[in-house]
């Protein structure tokens, strides 16, 4: 049976869209995460059971709400339905019943955590959402607004307390949930690409405008995050924190082993496109011990999508029958603030006027667009060698996701510089679309 949205539930989903969501940082992301026990797992399922809807009724209503007839393509239409699915499945969720004495409990250690003096130390404020005066939150009363922003990510609770059945029986619904809900959304990315080419089709427009460029940013952005709270709440709950790992998060990602990687990865595919003996080689110069706390798996995606357009734009400069190339650089320095990756390539650059374009979504200077797969099940974009162009699009948004940009400058007739800035702090809240 096809699932289908409501009247009764199209309400609910305008009454959450009402709402602000609540930023969440690298840092408190770790904090959370580093001393799970069934109490604070029930704490964070409680809050991202508050959030999550929040942050999917946003998506539903902009997607019901976009420019020019794109809300009628078909594909746009599949993933609001995805995500207003969820938004049910979320809200409709079972709550446990726990015995008075342990909600005692709860609040008790909810009031430590907001002083701040649960074990000693001053715990990270969340943020206030930027976009809490701009149009989208006009109805947003003083009241509504002050309680909202009191919700916290996580709750820290003693650890010698006896938890109920109930609780861990919550815990692990709550995760199964998670886990349906992250799978389904698995091809959005696809899909809406998909939807953004029925509409070009559809309107006979070789480009996508400013207004469609924004929605994507902040849809994709949305993703970025809805998915990162989704698979650390999974990976803390399925396994402990060991060898540096914290959910989906490495308080020491190693920056010259995933660029290591990344090359490596970059350059065969490289090869099997282009059917080289050889790909361009690429000089990596980088500290062997640089390491700081991130998502090595946003990382290795802006490191590859990066280094695939590096070695793509030599090859095809000099042609695939060169005898040698020059090599692409790639560099990583180490600041207070940021961690900076700068790639380098001798690939003819880029005109000057074309610039603004490599940013914007299905922009390619590929002849012939590979076809769209819209059940294509990956949880990240990444097209083969070039075709699609989302690589420098998301890679950018990833960079931005956690306080860090994505950066390039070009030398018409030379090459490309790409700087990848990387916010070493962790105290950056999510930017919220």
């Amino acid at each position: 049976m096809s699932w289908k949205l409501t009247d009764r539930l199209a309400e609910k989903i305008n009454h959450y869209s009402s709402f602000p969501a609540t930023g969440v940082s690298l840092r408190q992301m770790v904090q959370f995460g580093q001393r799970p026990n069934p109490g604070t797992l029930f704490r964070g399922a409680q809050f991202l059971g508050e959030e999550l809807p929040i942050r999917l009724a946003h998506r539903v209503k902009e997607l019901n709400n976009l420019p020019d007839g794109l809300s009628e393509m078909p594909s746009i239409q599949k993933v609001r339905n995805w995500y207003a699915q969820s938004f049910e499945e979320l809200i409709e969720l079972p709550r446990p019943k726990i015995p008075p004495q342990l909600r005692e409990l709860l609040i008790k250690a909810q009031r430590r955590d907001t002083n701040g003096e649960h074990y000693g130390q001053k715990l990270l404020e969340n943020t206030e959402n930027p976009s809490l005066a701009g149009e989208d939150y006009r109805e947003i009363t003083p009241q509504k607004k002050k309680s909202i922003n009191s919700r916290r990510y996580f709750v820290l609770v003693d650890d010698d307390i006896s938890w109920s059945p109930e609780i861990h029986e919550y815990n692990k619904l709550f995760t199964k949930c998670l886990s349906v809900i992250k799978k389904r959304h698995d091809p959005v990315v696809t899909t809406v690409a998909q939807g953004i080419s029925e509409y070009k089709h559809s309107r006979q427009r070789m480009q996508i405008d400013s207004t469609i460029q924004s929605f994507l940013d902040r849809f994709y952005m949305s993703r970025i995050g809805i998915r990162m709270l989704i698979g650390q709440h999974i990976a803390i709950n399925e396994q402990p924190s060991t060898d540096n790992y914290v959910g989906v998060i490495c308080t020491k990602t190693n920056v010259r082993e995933l660029a290591q990687e990344a090359i490596d990865n970059a350059r065969f595919i490289c090869q099997d496109y282009y059917g080289l003996y050889t790909s361009p080689q690429v000089q990596l110069v980088c500290k062997p011990d640089l390491n700081f706390m991130y998502v090595p798996g946003h990382l290795s995606h802006m490191l590859f999508e990066t280094l695939k357009n590096s070695l793509r734009a030599v090859v095809e400069l000099h042609g695939p029958d060169a005898d040698n190339f020059p090599p692409v650089k790639l560099i990583v320095a180490e600041g207070n603030e940021d961690i900076t990756i700068k790639i380098s390539d001798e690939g003819g650059g880029i005109p000057r006027s074309a610039i603004p374009l490599v940013w914007t979504y299905m922009y390619t200077t590929v002849e012939t667009m590979p076809s769209l797969d819209p059940d294509f099940n990956k949880s990240d974009f990444k097209a083969p060698m070039a075709g699609f162009g989302y690589g420098l699009p998301l890679s950018r948004l990833y960079a931005r996701y956690f306080g860090g940009d994505l950066k390039l400058i070009s030398m018409e007739g030379y090459g490309t510089d790409v700087y990848l800035h990387l916010n070493r702090l962790s105290s950056t809240s999510e930017p919220l679309p």
